[in-house]
């Protein structure tokens, strides 16, 4: 089938995913160099390739070392990982930043609603202070859509922040505070709230700053701290124009254009069933300029429901941006 980006995000049941996916992988595996030469070194046949089972991930290391294009456009942007002096960075050109763009502002209507009905507070210093960061694009851009005024950023200012979470909650206003684990955990070690209707949304992990926790361990801190039920998170990365939400208890979501499937971590060509722990391979139909078929470093499983979740991340495997708890 042909496709189209309008096809990329109006899909509506699994079988369009999967004819979806397959047109997808087969533009990719003629227009994508790097991917190309992967699929030929596993000596595998793309005409035979009849389900989104039978695809090929693309190891994620590939993003440090190739630049992976699916097309000769110009790139408009390139989005770099986060690293430690001395680790070599992931860069994602993105030759359509529009798909991006239209990615995270549709997954947030899917999971949250209109976006003008929320005030969007950042507590992202880790990302903040660096160049070609995703997440602050993204962050950027919602801030701008929510067209609030109290929108914004708050680097170490947290007596402000409290202000204005404390205003926020006294005018009812539908809130999103998104931030960097550590830095949320650095708030509340001054601050307590109870803000029962705040959307608390973590991304990032330690950044090296604290010592890693135990996701429930850390969730009680925060839910305690902000005075809320639940800690949402967002499963994202560099590599990816798509994420996953959690609006609680570390069950992920995909939007209807991104997939999770679960290979074996002994032999990574093969997918396991449901329920049983492995490596995370990512279908991220919104990559359709770069590669939308993705094996992570990443440890999880599929719950019967599809939904998903992340227990961790393969031995000696780089520290990531994205939201990664020690389970």
């Amino acid at each position: 089938m042909n496709f189209t980006t309008k096809n990329i995000f109006s899909i509506q049941n699994a079988e369009e995913f999967e004819a979806l996916a397959l047109a997808v992988f087969k533009h990719q595996a003629q227009n994508c160099l790097v991917y190309a030469e992967y699929i030929y070194h596993l000596h595998i046949d793309v005409k035979q390739v009849k389900d989104i089972t039978q695809i090929p991930f693309l190891p994620i290391s590939f993003f440090k070392t190739h630049a992976v294009l699916s097309n000769t456009k110009p790139i408009e942007i390139t989005f770099s990982s986060s690293g430690t002096t001395g680790m070599v960075q992931s860069s994602h050109h993105v030759t359509d930043v529009k798909l991006y763009e239209q990615s995270y502002l549709q997954a947030f209507n899917q999971f949250y609603g209109n976006i003008e009905d929320y005030c969007f507070l950042a507590l992202l210093p880790s990302y903040q202070q660096r160049t070609g960061s995703s997440l602050i694009y993204m962050v950027n851009d919602l801030i701008e859509q929510s067209r609030h005024p109290e929108s914004g950023y708050f680097l170490y200012n947290h007596d402000e922040l409290f202000e204005t979470l404390s205003t926020l909650k006294s005018k009812g206003q539908k809130t999103v505070l998104i931030g960097v684990t550590y830095a949320l955990l650095d708030f509340i070690e001054t601050y307590h709230l109870n803000f029962p209707d705040l959307i608390v949304m973590e991304t990032g992990g330690m950044k090296g700053k604290r010592k890693e926790m135990v996701r429930e361990a850390l969730h009680e801190q925060l839910t305690k701290g902000f005075g809320i039920k639940t800690i949402h998170s967002e499963y994202g990365m560099t590599e990816l124009l798509s994420q996953a939400y959690s609006l609680g208890e570390g069950i992920f979501n995909c939007p209807s254009w991104m997939q999770v499937l679960i290979r074996d971590t002994n032999d990574p060509l093969t997918l396991i069933e449901h329920g049983r722990t492995g490596g995370i391979n990512v279908i991220d139909l919104a990559n359709v300029n770069s590669c939308s078929f993705i094996s992570t470093q990443d440890l999880g499983r599929i719950n019967s429901d599809g939904s998903f979740e992340v227990l961790g991340r393969f031995d000696n495997a780089d520290i990531r941006g994205c939201n990664l708890l020690v389970q």
